[in-house]
């Protein structure tokens, strides 16, 4: 397959000018009425680090402004835990010992159900890198039944071609998500120990065929801690760039995934703490205003319910990372492919919510708005 032109993507310049930033640079990025790459830089450097409470009060106001006082909520549902991928970092990497299994129809109705009982309309169907027991016509048939009960409905999966998303598109998914993990080209050929997921370019790639191929949104993130996460975030504010100039008709959410305790024990060689990490989201949001900017259940709740509103306009909750566990008793055996870290339950989440001063809105669009075919 021919490798697209990344020209786009590119560190070199910016990683040093983010470390050389001083005061007066980050000044120039909060009054700057169109930040663009130079004044993020700013903002997620050292120099930046003062200037959290200010930051915290902009990021606080314009997502109000595109936002309202509303957190947009969905949850995720794990269809599938096989996997043909080699990930370092990963519960559900194929050299981990533990049952596999999918969601059979009747199991995956009654997921369905227990979700809807639940009041969400937003799903995110989820399953590891492709395999002969959930390939791609398996992940098809899901979205077919998911599209018919939820009114939102995207996957994250294993990276596709143009075609394939396009046949989902069909069948009533909306929106993909897809983290590049890192930007890092040297360290992701380490992380990534075989399957398809090696492929770095095809991998970075699949968002930009997801919206070719008819899909309405596209998620995106790097999981922080897996490499340099300044560089990563300039990466990942690129990437980010791009596809919002190439597909201006589409939405592009950011994800920001710390990673998190996982079975087989995998130690991140960079430390994202929560400053760090509120740092970065009020940057995101000073620079891109009206994008929809996500937070899942890794968190802690303490951290979670600082942030929403604040930056962050879109969370998971109630999340299990197992295979379903919505409606049947998950067995001791059974791993996640990670830890959730909130795991409180859709009520408490959504008191705290509205104790904040903020409404959950389970459900902001209308499937008569997609072609169901």
């Amino acid at each position: 397959m021919k490798k697209k032109n990344t020209n786009w993507l590119d560190t070199e310049e910016w990683r040093p000018l983010c470390m050389r930033a001083g005061e007066s640079d980050v000044e120039r990025a909060m009054s700057s009425a169109s930040p663009g790459i130079r004044e993020f830089t700013a903002l997620i450097s050292p120099a930046a680090a003062g200037s959290m409470e200010r930051m915290a009060q902009r990021a606080q106001s314009l997502t109000r402004k595109h936002f309202g006082r509303t957190i947009s909520l969905y949850v995720p549902l794990y269809l599938s835990n096989y996997c043909s991928g080699g990930c370092v970092y990963c519960g559900f990497a194929s050299d981990r010992k533990q049952p596999r299994r999918r969601l059979e129809p009747g199991e995956l109705e009654a997921e369905i159900s227990a979700l809807k009982q639940k009041g969400f309309d937003d799903v995110l169907l989820l399953t590891g890198e492709r395999t002969f027991d959930a390939d791609f016509g398996y992940l098809l048939k899901c979205v077919k039944v998911a599209a018919g009960i939820f009114h939102n409905v995207t996957v994250e999966a294993f990276a596709m071609l143009a075609g394939e998303y396009g046949k989902l598109a069909e069948a009533g998914c909306t929106g993909i998500t897809l983290y590049q993990e890192t930007y890092d080209r040297r360290l992701y050929s380490m992380l990534h120990r075989w399957g398809e997921k090696r492929d770095y370019e095809f991998r970075l790639e699949a968002p930009s065929r997801a919206l070719e191929g008819g899909m309405r949104t596209v998620g995106i993130g790097a999981l922080l801690g897996l490499a340099d996460p300044l560089s990563d975030a300039i990466c990942l504010f690129q990437h980010a760039s791009y596809l919002r100039k190439k597909f201006w008709k589409a939405g592009v959410l950011v994800s920001f995934p710390r990673i998190c305790a996982q079975y087989g024990d995998f130690k991140p060689g960079y430390e994202v703490d929560d400053n760090l990490l509120a740092q970065l989201i009020f940057a995101f949001r000073i620079c891109f205003p009206d994008m929809p900017l996500v937070l899942s259940t890794r968190e802690r709740a303490e951290f979670r319910d600082g942030i929403a509103g604040i930056g962050i306009s879109r969370m998971s909750v109630a999340s299990k990372t197992t295979v379903g566990g919505y409606h049947h008793v998950i067995k001791g055996h059974e791993k996640g492919q990670f830890d959730v870290s909130d795991s409180r339950n859709v009520k408490t989440f959504c008191r705290a919510m509205r104790k904040k001063g903020l409404e959950p809105v389970f459900k902001n669009w209308e499937s008569v708005f997609r072609s169901v075919k």
